[in-house]
């Protein structure tokens, strides 16, 4: 087979088998491009391919000033690769098996303190179709620490607001019942008022957040009223959905709430991805120890 059929082959694996979202498979065939590139540059195959060969090429990716998280992130992207050509029979080892992912730093991710968040939200010009509508989508993403993709693909039949939960189709299409806040309960009524005057496309009635052309709103959209919103607010940080979803999960942390739970609502696989919070946690753990512990508390 050749590479394109290959690389073709590999994809419809991601998808259909792996259940990886469309960002992800992105990202893995954007690093695989680059290696087939090497690889055609000196006239290899994926069977021809070694260690040796993967070692050369990463560190051309190094020696090109690419980041260790890049190059950890390729590394991932090349044993999942090889390993599906074992079960297409194409090799008979996987020469990334053994090959060491670089050291890299934990990075802490942006969170919005409630008073920024209320600064987010204040400068919204709620007198309009659009100002409601990012509104409610701000106060979904961050009252529910929903994925972008999560919240341009809820719909009415995922809202339970009687219940007060919503359900959420995350990564590899697992779903999970999120409870949503009498707050962004009244804020998506509000909206529906300017929803009723759109005039959707056909297959998407049911979606909840649409664009005033009747379609799905975008994620470029909403990363584009969060930047607009943050300059309006005076806001330092660089804003966008995710930062949203980190508050949501520091702010649970921080008022008590179990890790496993936080786990469960994040619809996280791991534990490990979820406790990147108890490290962003800490100096408000500091802070209450040096006020409620007795040794710290002043006579």
């Amino acid at each position: 087979m050749t590479h394109t059929s290959l690389i073709t082959a590999y994809k419809r694996h991601l998808l259909l088998e792996k259940g990886l979202s469309p960002h992800t498979i992105e990202a893995y065939l954007s690093d695989l491009q680059k290696l087939t590139t090497y690889l055609d540059e000196r006239q290899l195959t994926y069977a021809d391919v070694n260690q040796h060969h993967l070692e050369a090429f990463l560190a051309g990716l190094h020696d090109r000033g690419i980041s260790p998280r890049s190059v950890a992130r390729t590394i991932s992207g090349m044993k999942s690769f090889f390993r599906f050509l074992l079960l297409d029979h194409v090799r008979d080892e996987n020469p990334a098996e053994l090959m060491e992912t670089p050291r890299i730093g934990l990075k802490l991710p942006v969170v919005l303190s409630l008073e920024e968040i209320d600064r987010l939200l204040g400068v919204i010009d709620l007198s309009t179709a659009e100002g409601t509508r990012n509104d409610a989508i701000i106060e979904t993403l961050y009252s529910c620490g929903l994925r972008i993709s999560e919240l341009t693909h809820l719909r009415f039949t995922d809202l339970y607001p009687d219940e007060g939960f919503i359900r959420v189709e995350g990564k590899g299409n697992k779903q999970r019942l999120v409870p949503i806040s009498e707050i962004a309960l009244h804020k998506i009524h509000n909206w529906l008022s300017y929803r009723r005057q759109i005039n959707l496309k056909k297959g998407y009635e049911d979606i909840i957040f649409v664009s005033s052309r009747g379609t799905p709103i975008s994620r470029v959209t909403v990363f584009h009223y969060l930047k607009k919103y943050a300059v309006m607010a005076g806001l330092q940080k660089t804003i966008s959905p995710h930062v949203l979803r980190h508050s949501f999960a520091t702010h649970l942390l921080e008022r008590g709430a179990n890790i496993r739970v936080i786990q469960e609502m994040l619809g996280h696989e791991k534990i490990t991805t979820t406790e990147i919070y108890t490290h962003l946690d800490r100096n408000f753990l500091r802070q209450e120890i040096i006020e409620h512990h007795p040794r710290n508390k002043k006579g």
